[in-house]
């Protein structure tokens, strides 16, 4: 396990990750070790082989993240020289085809972003739907909010992503009202006397949690009897695949999004081509 305890420490303070990710790569490669039974600095492609043909029960993408774990671990293996070669060498994942994800049209989200805010609970959600929409925030990161986090005067959030970094996203003039008043008037009724800088909070005046913004979104899609699947994340989805539809740069949403791979924005390419040739194929007057 020392060899594993060094990954694992590379990955938290070399490359930054976050713990739940640190956790996920520390119980990929104890299953690993524990199944293998050997020093992990002797083990071959044929044991890797065996490894693979026991989990032969597992779906493609839980296989696929599994031999990524192992694959990083014995790269960290070589570049510390532990070992003269990595045993993953000529081992394939399984081939996963392409998910796009859902994704809302405006006129849904429309539906979706407009109703009567007749208490302080139904704005805070309308100020929580419209920041997911406008930013693309991650819903982690939106319940990881704090007052200091929101910039009126200048509209833009400071938004602390995974690996801990930091990014700037700006504001549209409808967040930002909601934000604002939010802020001002309707946070200070829901503290109920607890102090806490989180933004959004619950009705015992304290953090919301990623369950509660979940519910918010599902009972909204019931109300509007959307049909389609939805989640914080399909929110953010929507956000990038309508700025690129509208003709924004990708690597400016690559930015917006926090993504650290320009191959990860892409996928919205293929999401917004998709839409248009669905788009085309209903309202084309020629189409029979």
């Amino acid at each position: 396990m020392r060899f594993i305890d060094e990954f694992l420490l590379d990955l938290k303070y070399a490359k930054n990750y976050s713990s739940n990710t640190i956790v996920s790569y520390q119980n990929d490669l104890s299953q690993f070790a524990e199944f293998i039974g050997i020093e992990l600095d002797n083990v071959s492609g044929d044991d890797i082989k065996k490894y693979v043909r026991s989990l032969h029960e597992l779906k493609e993408k839980s296989l696929a993240r599994k031999l990524s774990s192992i694959r990083m671990f014995y790269d960290f293996m070589v570049k510390r020289r532990f070992m003269d070669a990595s045993p993953m060498t000529g081992i394939d994942g399984p081939k996963i085809g392409k998910y796009l994800p859902d994704v809302l049209s405006v006129e849904e989200v429309d539906r979706l972003l407009d109703f009567t805010c007749d208490n302080d609970f139904s704005f805070r959600n309308r100020c929580i739907l419209e920041l997911l929409y406008s930013t693309g925030l991650r819903i982690s990161e939106l319940v990881s909010l704090k007052l200091e986090n929101i910039v009126l005067d200048e509209a833009f959030v400071k938004v602390m992503g995974k690996g801990s970094k930091e990014r700037i996203v700006p504001l549209n003039d409808v967040a930002l009202d909601y934000l604002e008043k939010y802020i001002k008037e309707v946070r200070p009724r829901m503290l109920k006397g607890v102090t806490t800088d989180d933004l959004f909070l619950n009705n015992h005046g304290k953090g919301l949690t990623r369950q509660a913004v979940f519910k918010v979104i599902k009972k909204r899609a019931e109300e509007i009897h959307l049909k389609k699947s939805i989640s914080p994340h399909t929110l953010r989805h929507s956000f990038a695949t309508h700025l690129l539809q509208n003709g924004a740069d990708i690597r400016f949403i690559q930015e917006l999004l926090g993504h650290a791979e320009l191959g990860t924005t892409e996928i919205y390419t293929h999401i917004a081509n998709e839409t248009l040739k669905r788009d085309y194929d209903e309202y084309n007057p020629r189409d029979n």
